[in-house]
């Protein structure tokens, strides 16, 4: 077991390496919104308006850095296989992490504290971006106990002759709820409980038996929940912190309490500038959120038997990462997440909803992908001179590009608004797709490849931007020759076209031998619909060309 009571001393060092320098954050602007006193930032203005926990309202999201950006994320406590409501909140502020650096310009450093968490876990997290960095509790058990130490000297914790420590929250006076506006009473109290008052949480519990414990200045034991995130944090931002992400459980208590432990023990106003919510992951029909206690979950490695990573992506995208309201599928009713009173919920502002999941809507996810995908593939055969359309509105064409950009942007900007973004781009898509009509002979006139180029560039830099590729044609996990099936895909399909295309062609022939010809080549043509109509069944879509 570790004892130690060393204090905070590698966080300036830790902080230089990450170039976020020693001293202090910049300074504030006091702002004229009320909003529990909160100080809008000064620093450099992202463009983006964020939904704040802390104000419940939208806004201007100003970071204190554009090129140090501070995002800490509570690491999941997973011990077994991860499910998809795990995957839901990670991938959700994965896409947002991406917008803000790709579309925003925001070099972020993302600290994640993990608990108690299999390494296994972290390399199935593989298709996210890793945070820059990865502290994990058991490792900083010296730093706890000091940061605790430090509360305890400002007088706002006390410790007991169990050998427990407490935050003494009547020592925050009204300062205390700066997430949910109130501080909900307790719910089912020891009766042998030490506290000193029945609302003060632990910074340090006394060692029970067969449990894991540390020395430390109040006898064997182990942290509290909410202290280990505070002292994770502050080894690497010390009081100054930007965004800080969660699920929407993880405001009360532990998000309110990190705030409560965080401003004592730097002794500043105001720690988190802007805290983000996500909704819960709910199985379609159920009033529960999906979790391993209530045995309704997905286990990531089962879904990916039937679904590939990037249309569990794509699923997530098309609902809102906060109040999970499908745009096109069904929508949940209003529901709140286990464990928080509707007080609560009602006063954090988010909508009382969640996502609802279910194969219809995983579908409707796989079918936009493929979708995309064909499209893509569609308009880079016809740049080069293998599918036969009629003339091209270009003007058309390069007005929607136009509009499809400034709304993409204009929507992830407003709160991160994804679905309002796939829409446009799924519009762009539609409108490209009605001008690649294919035609039974070799048109006349120009051509217009340079459109359908920037379309088809634009449309991959906005997937890959959010985690997506359509280079992958969408396998799912355990295809081990995705890739020569994807060139025997391709093999078949080019041969079907040169098959059609051979069926059609009559040359120079007088009418009736025309009609001769294409009578007698009209079975080729009806074997080239079927094999279209069978390969549809596989996921694969060819033009009617």
């Amino acid at each position: 077991m570790q004892s130690s009571r060393g204090a905070l001393v590698g966080a300036p060092l830790l902080r230089a390496a990450l170039g976020l320098g020693l001293g202090p954050g910049p300074r504030r602007a006091a702002s004229e919104a009320h909003g529990q006193g909160w100080l809008q930032p000064a620093g450099y203005d992202t463009g983006v308006k964020v939904y704040n926990s802390r104000t419940r309202r939208k806004d201007p999201l100003i970071v204190g850095s554009a090129d140090a950006t501070s995002w800490y994320s509570c690491g999941p406590t997973v011990y077994d296989h991860a499910h998809l409501g795990h995957a839901c909140s990670y991938v959700r502020f994965d896409i947002i992490r991406r917008i803000l650096t790709r579309v925003f310009g925001c070099n972020i450093i993302m600290v994640m504290g993990i608990t108690d968490v299999d390494d296994k876990i972290i390399r199935r997290a593989r298709e996210i971006l890793p945070p820059t960095v990865y502290l994990r509790v058991t490792e900083n058990i010296p730093q706890i106990i000091s940061f605790i130490e430090g509360i305890i000297t400002k007088g706002h914790a006390y410790s007991t002759a169990k050998g427990n420590v407490y935050f003494d929250l009547q020592s925050r006076g009204d300062k205390y709820g700066k997430l949910v506006g109130v501080a909900p009473g307790p719910v089912g109290e020891p009766v042998e409980s030490d506290k000193r008052h029945a609302s003060d949480f632990a910074l340090w519990k006394a060692a029970k038996p067969q449990e894991m414990f540390w020395a430390s200045p109040w006898g064997n034991g182990r942290p509290g929940w909410h202290i280990e995130c505070s002292t994770i944090s502050s080894l690497v931002f010390g009081s100054q912190l930007d965004i800080h992400s969660g699920g929407i459980d993880l405001a009360f208590p532990h998000h309110e309490n990190e705030i409560a432990q965080c401003e004592v023990f730097h002794q500043c106003k105001q720690w988190g500038n802007y805290f983000l919510h996500s909704g819960h992951l709910h199985v379609k029909g159920k009033e529960e959120k999906m979790s391993k206690s209530l045995k309704n979950y997905i286990t990531i490695k089962d879904f990916l038997k039937t679904a590939s990573p990037d249309v569990f992506r794509l699923f997530c995208m098309r609902s809102s990462y906060r109040s999970g309201e499908l745009r096109h599928g069904a929508q949940g009713m209003a529901r709140r997440p286990l464990g928080v009173a509707p007080r609560v919920w009602w006063r954090l502002g988010l909508p009382a909803s969640a996502i609802d999941y279910s194969d219809g809507a995983v579908l409707e996810a796989k079918h936009l992908l493929l979708a995309a995908t064909a499209f893509v593939e569609d308009a880079r055969a016809y740049m080069r001179g293998q599918l036969a359309c009629g003339p091209i509105g270009e003007d058309v064409l390069w007005e929607r590009l136009s509009h499809t950009k400034g709304a993409v942007k204009a929507a992830l900007a407003d709160d991160f608004d994804t679905p309002g973004a796939v829409d446009a781009v799924m519009d762009l898509i539609h409108h490209g797709n009605r001008q690649l009509k294919a035609v039974t002979k070799e048109p006349g006139g120009p051509r217009s490849p340079a459109v359908f180029g920037s379309i088809v560039s634009y449309t991959e830099q906005f997937f890959e931007t959010v985690g997506i590729s359509l280079a992958d044609r969408q396998f799912v996990s355990g295809d081990s020759g995705s890739a020569t099936l994807h060139s025997v895909v391709e093999e078949l399909v080019r041969f079907r076209l040169k098959v059609r295309q051979f069926a059609l062609a009559t040359g120079e022939a007088t009418r009736e031998a025309r009609r001769q010809q294409l009578l007698e080549r009209q079975p080729l043509l009806e074997a080239c619909d079927t094999l279209r109509q069978d390969l549809v069944a596989h996921g694969i879509s060819i033009k009617a060309c």
